[in-house]
C-alpha cells in the first residue's frame, strides 16, 4: 500500500513509481496530479484537446527537453510518458 503523502499528491502510488524511476519531487507530483485529474489517460481525449500551446506549458512543468521543437502529437505522448 502506498504511504499518504498528504493532500498535495493526488495519487500516492504513482508518485512513489516516479520517485523511484529517478523522478524528481516536483516532477513525480506534477505527473502523479495531472494523471488523477484525468489528463494523462492513455488513448483519452483530454490532452488531445488542448491547445499546442497549453501542451507546451504542461510540457515545461513537467521538464521535457525538445518540447518547442515537437508537434501536438509529439506532445501529447510525451507528456504521457512523462
Amino acid at each position: 500500500m502506498a504511504k499518504n503523502h498528504g493532500p498535495a499528491i493526488k495519487n500516492d502510488k504513482l508518485y512513489e513509481d516516479l520517485r523511484a524511476d529517478g523522478a524528481s519531487p516536483e516532477k513525480a507530483a506534477r505527473i502523479a496530479n495531472a494523471q488523477a485529474a484525468g489528463t494523462l489517460q492513455a488513448g483519452g481525449g483530454k490532452l488531445e484537446q488542448r491547445t499546442k500551446a497549453d501542451l507546451l506549458k504542461e510540457a515545461k512543468e513537467i521538464g521535457i527537453a525538445g518540447r518547442s521543437t515537437m508537434d501536438k502529437a509529439a506532445l501529447v505522448k510525451a507528456i504521457r510518458k512523462g
